[in-house]
């Protein structure tokens, strides 16, 4: 899976500099290339474990906005917020909660969205669904998430209150 980020990694950022070539506006693309070049980290990141990276990509004054209504749903002010959350997350779905595949990531400016899947289980109920994640990349690391479940009832019918 590494491989496959690693390879969507390269290929993102040799359109976006073949584009900045053929356009002129190799400020942005080239800026836009970074904002993906984060994401994609963040996301090799999180599947792979690599808190360290995760900790460095992270603003330590994230704002994070995870949807629905559930136990983990709201506003998570700060990266100690986030990592707790999605400790939480880990610990209610005994560490099977994971982003199986990122199918696309792009960048609009500072506005980085990825489409991707993910999945968990708990008291043999599986959840498995596509999502998208909007973030706002500044300085090269991750300031603000705005999260979308493709079934958003069902999510938070797995996550519980």
């Amino acid at each position: 899976m590494t491989n496959v980020i690693n390879t969507l990694k390269h290929a993102t950022l040799a359109a976006s500099v073949a584009a900045s070539v053929t356009t002129g506006a190799v400020a942005q693309d080239s800026a836009e290339a970074q904002n993906i070049a984060v994401a994609n980290s963040y996301f090799t990141a999180v599947q792979t474990g690599d808190l360290e990276a995760l900790g460095a990509l992270v603003a330590p004054d994230v704002v994070w906005h995870q949807p629905g209504d559930n136990q983990f749903s709201g506003s998570h002010e700060s990266a100690q917020a986030v990592f707790g959350m999605i400790g939480g997350m880990m610990q209610v779905s005994a560490g099977t909660f994971k982003i199986d595949e990122v199918s696309s990531i792009m960048a609009n400016g500072d506005q980085v969205a990825a489409i991707l899947k993910f999945s968990a289980q708990r008291d043999g109920v599986e959840m498995s669904m596509s999502g998208v994640d909007v973030m706002t990349v500044s300085n090269g690391q991750i300031k603000e998430v705005w999260l979308y479940s493709e079934d958003q009832a069902a999510e938070d019918a797995f996550w519980g209150k």
